[in-house]
Parts: structure tokens; C-alpha cells; sequence
């Protein structure tokens, strides 16, 4: 498969942020929307807590999309390898009962919840003819593990293997036909478990971020060795107070209250996404808060796409928004990937256009390509 045309090939958005930018959102940095930090024992942290033998989950319909008629929607839980539950909403077409159908496993953006983006992608692909599961990751949302949000590239990518474990138990599920779609930082994720789980058939990511990069080595790998090494030294010292205290702390909040005084369009980006009525869900990391202060250390050194190439033969779609400064990782994976493999570059969006905006998320394109290769 080839890239677009080049009629939606611009200059890479990576000029747009200059050396302070990268600085101060790779400071054990700004993942997607931000390694924004809120207290491990917040009360809205927590409201909704789940552990392996008490796992509750909300029963309303609390999500930032309406619900479809097309679909039915139902709220599940799975355990993973680390003996972490997962809670998830699994969506599955009405009028395709008795059949057994493909199945999509979706995650992401990296500090969103199943009822945000991950949710939307689902459920629309239900009323497309797909089983699909919108999880939230382990240690977020409606899952359990402890500490609170905290993630990790390893149990991360796991993640999305437990949810193929689950989907391929459902008597309505080939499981022969089974795929992941990654928004975000869960794009990396789902890239990283496809290379290493072979019973996922194709792979979709939207919006691509490569979490060990970023926090590794900052925006378009700007981050020199000595402010690495600063970033290492101050959570390793971190480590110290936190094993005095017994728990966690809260890193640096980068999502404000307010824009008042933020010029930053990256910043305010995010913004117009969590923490307004678009995309704000009270159990976000990123709308409610963030991560701990030393989340960035395991995946700062440990890095996600090194075997992307072993996906192949089994196919990848990557989409990018025109205008995202995000843009550059789904460029580099796509040409670090064998193949088969298709770069789409969306014109006139930038990264969060993709999260829920349907004139521009290309529906029918994700149903095409799952369409051919499940």
C-alpha cells in the first residue's frame, strides 16, 4: 500500500513548537493531553475504584457520544496476565444475532477512558457489522490496580492482548478475526501487542503517539542527554519520598483550569477536548487530573515500536491529522513497518479532530480495511 497523494502532503507540524515547547511537555512531559497529575486519594480519582474482588462499574450511560439504537451495549470485566481486572463495554450490531462476527479491541488516547474516544470508535464500528471492546487500561477508569493512574509499556501493551483473550471467548466472535485499533498513545500500544500477539489479524491507529519516544526523548527527539538525565534524577530521588510516605505522588498538573493566559495551541488543543463538555469525564486522567510523578520511568526506557517490523504480513492502517504536531510518529512508523502497510493524512485535522469528530475520523475507511483483512 502506498501514502496519499500528495495533495495532502504538507510540511511536517513539527516546526510549530519551538525549544521551550519541547522542553516543558517532555518534562516527564506531556504525554497526549498531558502527564497531568491529580492526587492518588482524590475523591473523583476514585469514584468509580474497582479491585480484583470488588468491581463495580457505573450503569448509566455516561459517555461523551449519545448511544446508538443500531447497537447492543453491555459492561464487562476481564483479567489480564498480571491478574489485573479490566472493565470494558463490549457493542455488538442488533441485527446480527446467531452470526459469528469480527471483533475490534480499542484503547486510547493514553489518559482517556472507554467513555471518551475509545467508546465513540466502538460503537460505531458495531453498527458496522463489528464486536467491538472499548477497555480502560489497567491502573485507569474502571479498572483495577493500584497505585492510580499509573501506566506502563509492558502491562499497557498486555492490556490489549487480554482484551483479544475476552473477545475470542464470545460465542459471537470469529476469533480468527480479531483487530486492534490504538488512538493515541494507545496506538503505540497496539502496534507493540500486534507485533507480539499473532492472533491479531490487522491493526488501525489514529492520532499515533510512541509514548517511550516522547518521554524519552521529547517532542521530535529534542530532548538532549543532560535534561534526560536530569528528568532520571529527579523521579529517582522522587523515588525516595515516595517510599517514605508509602505511596505515590502526584506529578505536575499541565492541563489548567482555565485558558486564561495560555497562548500554547498544543495546550489549548487538549483543553478544548478534556476539560470541556466535548470530551470532560469526571474518571480521565487527563480531564480530572493526571498521572503520578514517576510514570514517565519504565517507559523512558524501554522502548515500544523496536519490532514493529514483525507485524508483517498482517496489515497496518495509520492515520494522521494534517495539521497535528503529533503528525511525525505515524510518518516514522509507517516507514519503519514492512508491510503491508497505508499512511492516510487527513486534510485540515489536527490530532484531537480524530478523537471524536466524525465528519473527520474516516469511518468508512477503518470499516474497508478491517473489512479486507479479517
Amino acid at each position: 500500500m502506498t501514502r496519499p497523494p500528495s495533495s495532502v502532503q504538507h510540511p511536517s507540524p513539527r516546526a510549530r513548537l519551538d525549544r521551550r515547547d519541547v522542553l516543558k511537555f517532555s518534562a516527564a512531559g506531556l504525554a497526549t493531553a498531558g502527564l497531568v497529575a491529580i492526587h492518588p486519594n482524590s475523591a473523583k480519582a476514585h469514584s468509580m475504584r474497582n479491585d480484583a474482588t470488588n468491581t463495580q462499574m457505573t450503569k448509566d450511560w455516561d459517555k461523551t457520544f449519545p448511544r446508538s439504537e443500531k447497537v447492543h451495549h453491555e459492561k464487562v470485566t476481564f483479567t489480564n496476565r498480571y491478574g489485573i481486572v479490566l472493565a470494558g463495554d463490549l457493542y455488538r450490531p442488533k441485527d446480527r444475532a446467531g452470526e459469528r462476527l469480527p471483533a475490534l479491541a480499542i484503547s486510547g488516547p493514553f489518559g482517556a477512558v472507554k467513555e471518551q474516544s475509545s467508546g465513540l470508535y466502538a460503537q460505531t464500528m458495531a453498527e458496522r457489522g463489528f464486536v467491538a471492546l472499548a477497555f480502560d487500561p489497567s491502573y485507569t477508569g474502571e479498572s483495577s490496580g493500584e497505585p492510580r493512574n499509573v501506566a506502563s509499556p509492558d502491562i499497557n501493551t498486555e492490556d490489549f492482548s487480554a482484551a483479544v483473550d475476552f473477545l475470542g471467548l464470545q460465542s459471537a466472535v470469529d476469533r480468527d478475526r480479531i483487530g486492534l485499533i490504538g488512538i493515541c498513545g494507545f496506538g503505540g500500544m497496539g502496534l507493540n501487542a500486534a507485533a507480539v500477539d499473532k492472533r491479531v489479524k490487522a491493526v488501525v491507529t489514529t492520532s499515533m503517539y510512541d509514548m517511550s519516544r516522547v518521554m524519552a526523548r521529547g517532542y521530535y527527539d529534542k530532548l538532549g542527554r543532560e535534561e534526560r538525565a536530569q528528568m532520571l534524577e529527579r523521579m529517582s530521588q522522587q523515588r525516595w519520598a515516595d517510599a517514605v510516605k508509602g505511596s505515590p505522588a502526584p506529578g505536575a498538573r499541565i492541563l489548567p483550569e482555565t485558558l486564561e493566559g495560555v497562548t500554547d495551541p498544543v495546550a489549548r488543543m487538549y483543553f478544548d477536548y478534556y476539560r470541556t463538555p466535548r470530551g470532560f469525564h469526571a474518571r480521565s486522567p487527563n480531564s480530572n487530573g493526571g498521572w503520578t510523578a514517576t510514570n514517565a520511568l519504565s517507559f523512558m526506557n524501554m522502548p515500544l515500536l523496536t519490532y514493529i517490523k514483525e507485524i508483517a504480513p498482517r496489515p497496518v492502517l495509520l492515520i494522521a491529522g494534517e495539521k497535528a504536531h503529533s503528525r511525525y510518529f505515524s510518518e516514522d512508523a509507517y516507514t519503519d513497518a514492512a508491510g503491508p502497510k497505508e499512511l492516510l493524512i487527513i486534510p485540515n485535522a489536527d490530532h484531537v479532530d480524530l478523537y471524536d469528530r466524525a465528519d473527520k475520523i474516516p469511518f468508512e475507511k477503518i470499516f474497508d480495511f478491517f473489512a479486507r483483512n479479517l
